[in-house]
């Protein structure tokens, strides 16, 4: 017989059995409801740190950002082969895996149209009165840069300021991060070694001259509301400078640069630098992952590949030496030996 006490007390195994049945029961209904919940509503049981990131950051990872590629110029022939060039290896990477290349626009600051209009687009805006650039016909630039975005209608957010002498040699992605801009560092900007001069235009309660990047405008990607503020300041600043006996004869031809650095640090404007923006050779030797060629500097060399710089090489090539018009189609090719960039 059993008695009352036992009627009333269940075994230790049946209740590890109950509470193992209950368990795998309701574990079998959770799997059934979520697997039959239709794709879009399903959400993680448990917090997912990516998840959790703000929403503009996962955003900026997946979404296209178009940047419009812009080139001030002239109605030189030496600058018109340059644009020819620049704008042809544009068209070539524009399309590619990795691009957010958008539209492009050549700054024609000549005041009038030329013989391009129909091969490059163009913007046609004024030069600066007779005699303001001083001879210096950079100054024109920031200037051009300020009617552009006054007058035209841009479709992206974000601009990139090149130069007729850059060639594109890779897919370029939007390299701007939100507010900052993204420049190259160019070894001769320095800044810290000018603060004398520099505080005449920057001054004291703006911090630092440190707070100056080593950065001219080219190349720059950079949101279009910045530079909208940024760029009238350019062109005053960069006027200012040549006005400025002292400081014109300390900057000479990267007087322009240093405007557009002042400027930058004047409105709080900090810039990602990125050495990987691009190359200079014959300086820079090898192409590894850089995006753009900048072929400023004379390449001159032996015939054995070495370097003779300072003295008209056995091979050269110098943008300079074309300033009435485009390199020969048989441009012979440098000797063996010379570095990759060349």
């Amino acid at each position: 017989m059993i008695g009352r006490k036992s009627i009333g007390r269940a075994s230790p195994l049946l209740l590890i059995l109950v509470a193992l049945a209950s368990f795998l029961v309701t574990y079998n209904l959770v799997i059934l409801v979520i697997h039959n919940r239709p794709r879009e509503e399903q959400t993680p049981l448990v917090d997912d740190p990516v998840i959790q990131m703000p929403t503009d950051l996962k955003r900026s990872g997946r979404t296209r950002r178009p940047f419009h590629v812009a080139v001030t110029a002239t109605d030189a022939p030496y600058s018109k082969w340059q644009c020819r060039i620049m704008y042809y290896w544009y068209k070539n990477m524009k399309d590619k895996k990795g691009s957010e290349m958008g539209g492009f626009t050549r700054i024609l600051h000549s005041g009038k149209p030329d013989n391009l209009m129909d091969e490059i687009p163009t913007f046609v805006v004024d030069p600066l009165p007779a005699g303001m650039d001083q001879g210096y016909i950079v100054l024109n630039r920031p200037w051009a840069f300020v009617q552009w975005l006054e007058k035209a209608t841009i479709e992206e957010d974000y601009i990139l300021m090149a130069e007729p002498d850059h060639v594109f040699v890779k897919p370029l992605p939007n390299l701007a991060r939100r507010s900052y801009p993204t420049g190259f560092p160019f070894f001769y900007i320095k800044p810290s070694e000018h603060e004398k001069l520099l505080r005449k235009f920057f001054p004291e309660e703006k911090g630092p001259v440190t707070n100056i990047d080593p950065i001219g405008n080219s190349p720059v990607i950079i949101q279009k509301s910045q530079l909208e503020k940024i760029a009238p300041t350019w062109m005053n600043v960069s006027l200012r400078m040549k006005d400025d006996k002292e400081t014109d004869k300390a900057f000479g031809w990267v007087l322009e640069m240093y405007g557009y650095a002042v400027a930058s640090a004047l409105h709080g404007v900090q810039h990602i630098l990125r050495k990987d923006f691009m190359i200079q050779p014959p300086w820079d030797l090898k192409l590894g992952n850089t995006y753009i060629i900048h072929y400023t500097y004379g390449c001159d060399y032996s015939l054995k590949g070495d370097l003779t710089y300072g003295k008209i090489g056995e091979w050269r090539f110098d943008k300079r030496s074309y300033l009435r018009g485009p390199p020969p189609r048989n441009l012979s090719l440098p000797p063996p030996g010379v570095p990759e960039s060349v």
